[in-house]
């Protein structure tokens, strides 16, 4: 097998982590001797064993001593540092392997280029760069939130046929098909946080949980002014958490699961909510809605990524149009579920292959 093809398998191990890493990137690594994968493994839950160690922990009794002949191939710089867990580039070095192929970098400020300069101090011979812009995409929340010290925005709606996205009179009016609605659930898993509006609160009373797919649900994010939102509402109840975003001092004895961030209303909201999302350690944010939340996030030029679900056989004639994105988003990709299609933008060409 060529080397690219044991790099990838690092990558889709990687992907299985997604949703428990958090904010940790998602990392594969496996093991190579003589063309065949002799223990492979990735970091499936945050503070819990890396990928490498997984790796080495999956090499069967009868071939524990052929590690130190083996490649190591892994989707990120092994780690330097004791954190939750000891360094990882001390265990390689330790099971004495003398090749290692990493994918990209960790752009960390505790990592960012010492794991590779401990392994080759160590006289251990290091490859770097394969399919490395796929694994940038993979681990972009992480990434980003190292290198910019904000979390990932990434925007979401649907659409009808002709660019409507909600009723004239607000009222609730389904656009995506079954599947589609499944895939957004499955969205909201990967991301550590998913925010709303104060009328979409109201005219859609939405739960924000992911009670159609499996995992960890997102902390949820309400703008709510001046307080005015009931609270009977279903984005208050236990036991997902809830950030209150509000311009109103906190309230008293508000429960334990909802939390209060007292921020004025000004042009300075968004920038200043995505830096203390980031003080709380969360790197990524899906943001629902509604329009003007949503062309606020466009407008300010502070989104990642956007998600967009049109259903091509949906056509209103009125309503309030969609978001409208700059002519300089550039479509990533487009797939299509049943009748409704899915593309993925980001404000400028992302590379997502090698």
């Amino acid at each position: 097998m060529e080397p690219v093809f044991y790099m990838q398998r690092c990558l889709d191990l990687a992907q299985l982590g997604a949703g428990y890493t958090a904010p940790n990137p998602m990392v594969g690594a496996v093991l190579v001797y003589n063309n065949h994968i002799i223990g492979e493994g990735y970091h499936q839950t945050y503070g819990k064993a890396h990928a490498e160690v997984n790796a080495l922990n999956s090499v069967k009794e009868t071939d524990r001593a052929l590690i130190p002949h083996a490649t190591l191939y892994v989707s990120l710089e092994p780690c330097s540092h004791f954190g939750k867990t000891p360094p990882c580039a001390d265990l390689i070095i330790q099971r004495q392997i003398k090749q290692v192929v990493i994918a990209c970098s960790d752009p960390f400020e505790q990592v960012a280029g010492r794991g590779i300069q401990k392994l080759q101090n160590a006289g251990i011979t290091v490859q770097v760069g394969l399919l490395e812009h796929k694994a940038q995409w993979l681990n972009r929340r992480f990434i980003h939130a190292a290198t910019h010290h904000l979390p990932w925005v990434v925007l979401k709606w649907a659409q009808t046929a002709d660019g409507f996205f909600a009723p004239p009179n607000h009222s609730r009016r389904w656009i995506t098909n079954a599947p589609a609605k499944i895939l957004v659930h499955q969205w909201r898993t990967q991301e550590q946080a998913i925010m709303v509006g104060t009328q979409t609160a109201l005219a859609d009373n939405p739960m924000l949980n992911v009670r159609n797919w499996f995992g960890k649900p997102p902390r949820r994010i309400v703008l709510d002014k001046n307080l005015s939102l009931p609270t009977h509402l279903h984005l208050f109840a236990q036991p997902q958490p809830t950030l209150v975003v509000t311009q109103q001092p906190a309230p008293h004895n508000a429960p334990l699961h909802i939390t209060y961030f007292s921020v004025p209303f000004d042009h300075n909201l968004l920038p200043t909510l995505l830096q203390h999302l980031y003080q709380l350690n969360i790197h990524s944010i899906l943001v629902e809605g509604g329009q003007q939340l949503l062309q606020s996030f466009i407008d300010q030029n502070l989104w990642n990524e956007a998600r967009v679900i049109t259903a091509q056989t949906t056509r209103w004639g009125e309503g309030i149009k969609a978001p409208n994105l700059p002519p300089t988003a550039q479509v990533l990709t487009t797939d299509y579920l049943f009748d409704n299609r899915i593309q993925i933008l980001t404000p400028m060409a992302h590379r997502a292959n090698n």
